[in-house]
């Protein structure tokens, strides 16, 4: 018998099964290759001390980073993209990167660094199933280590000021929607009918996005006017998670 999977992630909220883009894609990836993934949610009893979550526990393994935890399901043969031609892999590679490069600075900082936000949504929702004194503490730390990870994405340091830095980022992350809803076009998935890794990453990236109540929502409006990527959202939330969603 193969020995148990736990994903220990940030837990759900608006509809989703997690608020956490680098949780929800492991989370959608397990889904579409059939990996039996025991979910622990963190909630306010947690021990850890930093918020470096999803994490994958094994008798033998301790293994975090979504790509590094997607890797090691794959050797566990739950491969979501054995169908897919080397040149669609090719792809996969490629989109992946553009995500993280273009999508993903905009995710945190409308998460962690737009203050509205983060002070009305993202602080009290993360702080609330911490620990005290983890709760007073950590969400600063992930606030700084999001606008951290973004500066590092835009490269070329000094940095002159932070509002032309977002203001750039916005830029970006909108010419990916665009790009990725071009891609998508009319298909269910982006490889044809049958989700894949891409699928997952672009589902973690954008759920949150999309379903998440925010006071400041420039990139939100933006995602809503692509239908097409907003109904990929919603009918991986209506034929995967339907069943596991809690109230959050």
């Amino acid at each position: 018998m193969a020995a148990p999977l736990e994903l220990r992630c940030w837990g759900g909220g608006w509809g989703l099964p997690s608020v956490h883009s680098e949780s929800l894609v492991v989370m959608a990836y397990a889904k579409f290759s059939g990996a039996p993934l025991k979910v622990n949610v963190i909630d306010n009893t947690w021990r850890g001390s930093r918020g470096d979550v999803p994490v994958l526990t094994t008798e033998d393994n301790i293994v975090s980073q979504p790509a590094k935890i997607l890797n090691f399901l794959r050797k566990q043969k739950y491969n979501a993209d054995y169908e897919l031609s080397a040149k669609q892999g090719a792809d996969t590679l490629a989109y992946i990167a553009l995500l993280e490069e273009k999508l993903l600075p905009a995710v945190l900082h409308t998460f962690w660094v737009e203050s509205d936000n983060y002070f009305t949504v993202t602080k009290p929702w993360f702080a609330s199933r911490m620990p005290f004194p983890l709760s007073l503490i950590l969400p600063g730390r992930m606030s700084k280590g999001a606008l951290n990870r973004i500066l590092l994405t835009r490269g070329e340091p000094p940095l002159y000021h932070l509002r032309d830095v977002e203001a750039q980022i916005y830029r970006d992350a909108k010419e990916c929607l665009n790009l990725l809803s071009n891609r998508l076009g009319t298909s269910q998935f982006f490889f044809g009918d049958t989700p894949s890794t891409l699928d997952a990453y672009v589902f973690g990236f954008l759920a949150p996005l999309y379903k998440v109540c925010f006071p400041k929502v420039q990139l939100q409006e933006h995602l809503k006017q692509l239908s097409n990527l907003c109904r990929f959202c919603d009918d991986i939330l209506n034929s995967y998670f339907r069943l596991s969603l809690g109230d959050g």
